[in-house]
């Protein structure tokens, strides 16, 4: 059977989940998927190429339409997207992370992140700075959260003993705290903090009658 270029993204896709992103090199997916190693080649010149192809499906309907809302629900449905996107694969943060997210899919969502915070009433450069502030929020977090699924539980019992022994109580209790929590939960309290700093910026619309200067 022909192998197309969209068999070879869906099957790096299954690999990432039984082998992780450490584990993905081109000759072990050839292998994978019963083909040479240079048969991918045809589709993807490099490891990085098919990387960014695996990033684009990975977002795919992060920028899909948004339900009318006020802007603050638009940015949170855009944040829970993008992490949800990336959950769906072991090491999905890492790799977004990694390429240069050019694929139509990963610009289809920055965009429309811009287009609602400029809608909001901020200024396009202010926008894609607080884009990126957002990407970088979601996929800090997700990347810890995907590493911890994959770190031993002793791990960070080891690092709580040593807390309670080293540190100051408070910060021994916030890092107990913060282990406990749902990742969830820590992520929705992050993302509702982030749009509360994003709406301190948005300048304040004239107030209905009041003069507006120049006019």
């Amino acid at each position: 059977m022909l192998l197309r270029k969209a068999d070879v993204v869906e099957g790096a896709l299954k690999f990432l989940d039984s082998e992780g992103l450490d584990g993905l090199t081109m000759r072990k997916l050839g292998a994978a998927l019963n083909v040479h190693g240079g048969a991918l080649y045809r589709h993807f010149p490099n490891k990085a190429a098919l990387l960014e192809a695996m990033a684009n499906k990975l977002t795919e309907g992060v920028g899909a339409p948004l339900p009318e809302a006020p802007w603050r629900d638009q940015i949170y449905v855009l944040g829970q997207r993008f992490r949800t996107a990336m959950l769906a694969h072991r090491d999905g943060a890492r790799l977004v992370s990694g390429t240069h997210a050019t694929g139509v899919n990963s610009i289809t969502a920055g965009s429309l992140v811009v287009d609602v915070l400029c809608g909001a009433g901020l200024a396009p450069a202010q926008a894609g700075s607080l884009a990126f502030s957002l990407y970088y929020y979601v996929l800090g977090h997700t990347i810890d959260e995907q590493n911890q699924a994959y770190t031993p539980d002793e791990g960070w019992q080891n690092g709580e003993d040593q807390l309670e022994s080293a540190l100051s109580p408070q910060y021994a209790e916030a890092f107990g705290s913060l282990m406990n929590t749902d990742p969830a939960e820590r992520f929705a309290y992050g993302l509702d903090t982030f749009i509360e700093g994003v709406a301190s910026r948005i300048p304040p619309t004239p107030a209905a009658g009041r003069a507006v200067p120049g006019r």
